[in-house]
C-alpha cells in the first residue's frame, strides 16, 4: 500500500505574529513553505495539501481550563481591556504579547495539529502528518508561556483520546527548550510516554526537564527526560538518541508517535547555546521514521516547534518532509530560494547549501579536550540512566 504524507498548511498561519521584533516570526513558516515548493516537494504524488480547520471551544477547554480561554478570547477582541489582568495569565509584554485576533489565530493553530492527528489516525492510506505552524509546547492549563498561548499539542492528544479512549501515546521532543506545557499536562497519564531532549534547564529557560521529573501516581515513570550540556555536538547527540528513543518506543509500543521538531538545537540559533548543525536532522529525521514504522504501528504526527534563525527553520523542516516522504534531496538551494532570503532577512548570512558541511561543534571541542571529556562521560551517564531506570520503569507499568 502506498503511504502518503499530509502537510497541513494555510497562509493564514500568518496572522500568529507577535510583532516584527519577537524571536518567533511567522517569516519561518512562509519560507519553509518556499523552500518545500521549490524543490518539488510539494507536487510529490504521495504529499496531500491539507488546509487546517479552527478548533472549536469544546476541544480548546479539553487541554485549558474555561477561565483562561475566556480571557484570551477577550484580550483577542480587545487587547485595552483594563478589567482584566493580563500578566496573571502569562499575557502581556515581553514573551507573549497580546495582538488582536490571537485567540483565532491561535485556535487555528490548534485546529491544524487536530487535523494532523485525524490524517494519522482516521485516513487509510495517511500515515504520516505534517503541522509546522505547531508545537507551541509551553502553554499550560491556566496561562500561556515562552511564545505559546494555546498548547496545540495537548489539544491534539485530547482529541485523539476522545476518538479512543485507551490510547497510547508517545511525545517525543527534540526542542533546546524543554516541553514542559505538555509533560505537565500528562505528568499523571501512563497512556502519554513524554520524551524530551532539550538544553538543560540549569541554562536555558523554562528551567525544567531535570532526570528526576519521572511523572506522578500513575504517571510515574512516563516522563523521561535528557537534560543535554550546552554545546552537544550532532555526533554527542545521535549517539544518546539513536541509543535510547527505539529502546524507550519498543518498551512502551505505543499506537502513535508524535513528534515536535523545534531545531534551535542549531549552533547559529539567537536563543540557545546547543551545538547541531543541519545536517544531524537528516538522521533525527531517519531514526524518527524508522521507529514510527517498527515500534509506533506506522503512525507518525509531526509538528514545528521552536527555531529562531530564519534561513535554519525552513531548510530543517524541508528535510524533515523529505525523510517523510522518502525522497534523497541535493545538498543545494534554488537562486529563487536564495534571493528571496536575502530579500526578506537581509540580517542574516545567506546559506547557499541545504544542510551544513561542517560540524562546527566537534571543531570546537577538538581544541578544548577536557571540555569534551566532560561531555563525553555526561552522556554516558544519561545512556546509563536510561537503561538502568527508564526503561525498567516504563516495563514495570505496561
Amino acid at each position: 500500500m502506498v503511504h502518503v504524507v499530509g502537510l497541513v498548511y494555510t497562509e493564514e498561519y500568518q496572522s500568529y505574529n507577535f510583532g516584527p521584533r519577537h524571536p518567533l516570526r511567522p517569516l519561518r513558516l512562509k519560507l519553509t513553505y518556499s523552500l518545500m515548493k521549490e524543490l518539488n516537494l510539494l507536487d510529490h504524488h504521495n504529499l496531500k495539501l491539507i488546509e487546517p480547520r479552527i478548533a472549536t471551544r469544546e476541544e480548546l477547554e479539553r487541554a485549558h481550563s474555561s477561565d483562561y480561554v475566556n480571557v484570551v478570547k477577550r484580550l483577542s477582541e480587545n487587547p485595552e481591556d483594563r478589567s482584566i489582568s493580563p500578566h496573571v495569565y502569562g499575557l502581556g509584554p515581553g514573551d507573549n504579547p497580546i495582538f488582536k485576533n490571537m485567540y483565532e489565530a491561535s485556535a487555528l493553530v490548534c485546529g491544524a495539529s487536530i487535523t494532523a492527528a485525524d490524517l494519522v489516525w482516521n485516513e487509510e492510506d495517511i500515515h504520516i502528518a505534517f503541522n509546522p505552524a505547531g508545537g507551541l509546547h509551553h502553554a499550560h492549563k491556566n496561562r500561556a508561556s515562552g511564545f505559546c498561548i494555546f498548547n496545540d499539542i495537548a489539544v491534539a492528544i485530547h482529541y485523539l483520546k476522545k476518538l479512543k479512549p485507551d490510547i497510547r501515546i508517545a511525545y517525543l521532543d527534540i526542542d533546546a527548550h524543554h516541553g514542559d506545557g505538555v509533560q505537565e499536562l500528562f505528568y499523571e497519564d501512563p497512556d502519554v510516554l513524554t520524551i524530551s531532549f532539550h538544553e538543560s534547564g540549569k541554562f536555558l529557560f523554562p528551567g525544567t526537564g531535570n532526570t528526576n521529573e519521572i511523572g506522578e501516581d500513575l504517571g510515574q515513570g512516563f516522563s523521561i527526560n535528557f537534560p543535554l550540556l550546552p554545546g552537544t555536538s550532532n555526533r554527542m547527540f545521535l549517539k544518546l538518541f539513536r541509543y535510547c528513543v527505539p529502546k524507550i518506543l519498543q518498551a512502551y509500543s505505543p499506537d502513535l508517535l508524535l513528534t515536535q521538531l523545534g531545531v534551535d538545537m542549531h549552533y547559529n540559533d539567537p536563543l540557545t547555546q546547543m551545538g547541531l548543525s543541519i545536517s544531524v536532522y537528516r538522521d533525527i529525521a531517519q531514526t524518527m521514521r524508522t521507529c514510527a514504522r517498527d515500534y509506533c504501528q506506522n503512525r507518525w504526527l509531526a509538528v514545528g516547534g521552536g527555531g529562531y534563525s530564519m534561513t535554519v527553520v525552513p531548510r530543517a523542516w524541508t528535510i524533515f518532509l523529505s525523510k517523510m516522504l522518502d525522497v534523497d534531496l541535493k545538498n543545494e538551494l534554488p537562486e529563487s530560494w536564495i534571493a528571496e532570503v536575502k530579500k526578506e532577512v537581509p540580517y542574516e548570512e545567506v546559506p547557499i547549501l541545504l544542510w551544513d558541511r561542517d560540524d562546527k561543534s566537534e571543531v570546537q571541542l577538538l581544541s578544548h579536550p577536557e571540555i569534551a571529556k566532560k561531555m563525553i562521560d555526561y552522556n554516558k551517564d544519561l545512556r546509563q540512566l536510561c537503561d538502568e531506570e527508564y526503561i525498567p520503569r516504563i516495563t514495570s507499568r505496561t
